[in-house]
């Protein structure tokens, strides 16, 4: 008795939190106690690891301590009866939407046997994803995570794991959404098409799913390119269902295009026709807009071809290839090809509103009715178009589960990538600002002009920049002479300080012929007065005079005030005669003034107000590093790296200055050829010093190629000096893929214990191949 006494005492000192007791067949036995290991239980008798007997009373009336077991123990030690019991609740739990109970549940069954049977962690994970709840969102990936972990990935069904990568996409959760596919693809569970362009179409919507689309479409290309797979083998079946489509590389493209990573929607290009993927009206118009971004001058005119032959584009679309086109010409200072591509457009325009105008008489003679305005109608206007860049984002209700799995061919997924596509397609359309339609008829808007105007003024090519206005006035409508956009454009001169270039105009404007109103004549005269420039007054009164111009008496009061800044008391009585004799009312023109302070105010978006705008704000355009970036591009992608260095001195030498596109290019392309690490190195020295030493900055592309390049070599301590710039940078980097690099090429690095003697260059480079591990993931 004494010693059941103490033994008594001995078992109530162990709290019962650290007890996990279960109850079967009216027998007790003790699975863990605290810090022992309990071996053995039998009839009252158990065995640690530390060789003590313990003995437990089969009688209910011996006392234990009992009374320190709280209600919910007692409830545990009941469910834990049976598993199956417990795999039963955690079902029932998910049929009534109890899903914290069922979560409990199911980490119990974890403590107690490891994972449940398959069809209920299944159960969880598709009831876990169609909650759309973010909480329940990341409990069900944190669940196939420790799944992959454990390698239990087979409990993990293709359907389930599909429907759980697209809620998280539909989420806002692209990272683990892109997770969930290429753990899909790596099990050789291939997800068709229709489901996975899907969840492309969602993650498109961030600037790192859009990044990561890239990524995924062409990781699944790399299966297909050049024929690899066999149509013909049925075994083949299920990875041709996962092929690319038109559709899928659209999403990505136009991800690409909304989130400024161009140069890896190229890549995207390049890999359609190695896959044998069919263009679309879409795909042709993402493409013109891909080569206008990277300056692929040559490209976009062999495209062109394809855009006039197509019967099949729509306004839209045909709007948003010549705004692409004409946004080049003047990227690359082709202004006489702008130029004229916009007379060209003058002259159809007005052909077409004559034609129209003449058939809208002959109905309304019929009708009786009035013809509509020839502008502003209801036709399909810039304006208009831009609205679609408002579409709300799709707010279709979630995909129930039950109807996921019923739709067997994805049929629903498809149709929500297209409906999504649609809405990032009306985004990028939105973008057009050069070009607009009236009753489809294609026109350049008024932001063309100013973008054009600064561009001939920055060339200093007055001459050809006066009969292009003059042309375009003709076959547009013409103006009066005060309000000719010509006009407008020496007043923005003359408010700019551009006086030279103002009067340069003037007189390529009197050499054609054109009157010019004597307000303008003005508005310079009174400028060089400001500026006391006697030389540049006298050369202006003589043309003023010569075009029979009169002068108001503001001009005059400037003049005479410069004669008496200049000490010139006879020009200045000669210049108060001439006034007098003329007898000029004294009140003269002030318009040029009230037009410089409105448009300083912003009270008008006229064309002055649009140019002055362009001319503050705008950098002048270097158009002589995007012809090099094409050389040394050219020269890359056809692995020739000597010819792209010869290149790449020759622009330096003449004063442009590369930029990100110019070592992207370079980066790729040494990573093509294979083994030119030290160039890589050297390039991203050059890199690192032109960062510090000026304000350019390096895009995420950029970056990430250098990074490839340096974890595919193994040069780790370059690369953790590139991820340390991305993280400043806030860029987002694919941790996943680098995982996957380093196993594929790295895997036994430093895997054993550091050896007792190295040099200092060896313990850096172990300690940066294990920081870079550890940054990854890897341990």
């Amino acid at each position: 008795m004494h010693f059941m006494r103490k033994l008594s005492y001995k078992i109530t000192a162990v709290s019962p939190s650290i007890l996990d007791i279960i109850v079967g067949d009216g027998k007790y036995r003790v699975v863990r106690v605290s810090g022992c290991q309990l071996q053995a239980c039998s009839h009252g008798r158990l065995a640690n690891s530390g060789g003590q007997a313990v003995f437990v009373g089969i009688q209910k009336e011996i006392a234990f301590g009992m009374n320190s077991l709280s209600t919910m123990a007692g409830t545990i030690l009941a469910q834990a009866r049976d598993p199956a019991k417990l795999s039963e609740e955690i079902q029932n739990a998910l049929d009534e939407q109890r899903l914290t109970d069922s979560w409990k549940l199911f980490e119990q069954h974890m403590q107690m046997d490891g994972f449940p049977r398959k069809s209920v962690v299944n159960k969880l994970l598709a009831s876990f994803a169609e909650s759309l709840d973010v909480q329940w969102l990341e409990k069900a990936y944190g669940l196939v995570e420790r799944a992959f972990d454990e390698g239990k990935q087979n409990l993990l069904e293709k359907e389930t794991l599909i429907y759980l990568s697209f809620t998280l996409a539909k989420s806002g959760l692209p990272i683990p959404a892109s997770t969930a596919l290429r753990n899909l693809v790596a099990m050789e569970q291939f997800p068709p098409v229709a489901a996975w362009s899907a969840i492309m179409a969602y993650m498109s919507q961030t600037a790192p799913g859009a990044y990561l689309c890239a990524e995924l479409i062409l990781e699944i290309s790399y299966l297909f390119q050049d024929g690899r797979v066999d149509p013909r083998k049925k075994s083949n079946a299920p990875l041709i269902a996962m092929k690319p489509n038109t559709t899928a590389f659209n999403i990505a493209l136009v991800g690409c295009l909304l989130f400024g990573t161009t140069r890896r929607a190229e890549q995207l290009l390049d890999m359609i026709p190695r896959v044998g993927v069919k263009s679309d009206a879409n795909l042709l118009i993402i493409m013109a807009h891909i080569y206008e971004r990277n300056g692929r001058k040559e490209d976009l005119k062999k495209l062109k071809r394809y855009i006039d032959e197509a019967h099949n584009l729509s306004d839209i679309q045909f709007r948003q290839f010549y705004n692409c086109l004409l946004t080049c010409h003047l990227k690359f200072g082709d202004l006489d090809s702008a130029s004229n591509l916009v007379l060209e457009m003058l002259r159809k325009a007005k052909a077409a509103k004559s034609s129209l105008a003449a058939t809208t008489l002959v109905d309304s003679i019929g009708t009786g009715s009035k013809s509509p305005p020839l502008l502003g109608g209801p036709g399909l206007s810039h304006r208009e178009s831009d609205s679609l860049g408002d579409t709300p984002s799709i707010g279709i209700p979630i995909l129930s589960y039950q109807e996921y799995y019923k739709d067997r061919s994805f049929l629903k997924l498809a149709t929500e990538a297209k409906n999504v596509l649609d809405t990032l397609l009306a985004k990028l359309q939105s973008q057009v600002e050069l070009i607009t339609t009236e009753r489809g008829i294609v026109q350049p808007t008024e932001k063309f002009f100013v973008k054009l105007v600064k561009a001939f003024l920055e060339a200093g090519n007055a001459k050809n920049l006066v009969e292009f206005l003059v042309k375009a006035e003709k076959e547009d409508s013409p103006a009066s002479n005060d309000d000719s956009a010509l006009v407008h454009v020496i007043n923005v001169c003359i408010s700019l300080g551009w006086l030279d270039q103002a009067h340069d105009l003037l007189d390529e404007m009197r050499l054609a012929g054109i009157k010019t109103a004597s307000s303008v004549y003005g508005s310079l005269l009174k400028a060089y007065c400001q500026a006391n420039q006697a030389g540049e007054i006298a050369s202006l009164l003589r043309d003023a005079r010569r075009a029979g111009i009169q002068l108001d008496s503001d001009s005059y009061e400037a003049l005479i005030q410069s004669k008496v800044v200049q000490k010139d008391t006879q020009g200045a009585l000669h210049l108060f005669k001439e006034m007098k004799e003329a007898k000029i009312p004294k009140a003269g023109h002030q318009e040029f003034g009230k037009l410089v302070k409105g448009c300083a105010e912003g009270s008008e978006a006229s064309l002055m107000a649009k140019l002055l705008q362009e001319m503050k704000g705008g950098q002048r355009m270097d158009c002589g590093v995007h012809d090099w970036n094409n050389v040394i591009h050219f020269f890359c992608k056809k692995r020739l790296m000597h010819d792209a260095e010869k290149a790449l001195k020759k622009m330096r030498s003449l004063g442009h200055a590369p930029n990100a596109q110019t070592y992207h290019s370079l980066v790729t392309g040494y990573a093509a050829v294979g083994g030119k690490y030290i160039e890589v190195t050297e390039l991203w020295g050059e890199m690192k010093s032109q960062a510090f030493s000026t304000s350019m900055k390096f895009d995420q592309e950029l970056l990430d190629s250098v990074l490839y390049t340096f974890v595919r070599g193994g040069f780790f301590v370059r690369a953790n000096e590139v991820v340390e710039m991305m993280k400043k940078g806030n860029m987002f980097v694919d941790k996943y893929k680098y995982r996957t690099l380093f196993l594929k090429y790295h895997k036994t690095l430093y895997k054993g214990k550091a050896p007792k003697f190295q040099t200092e260059a060896q313990l850096k480079k172990r300690e940066a191949a294990l920081a870079f591990k550890k940054w990854v993931g890897l341990f």
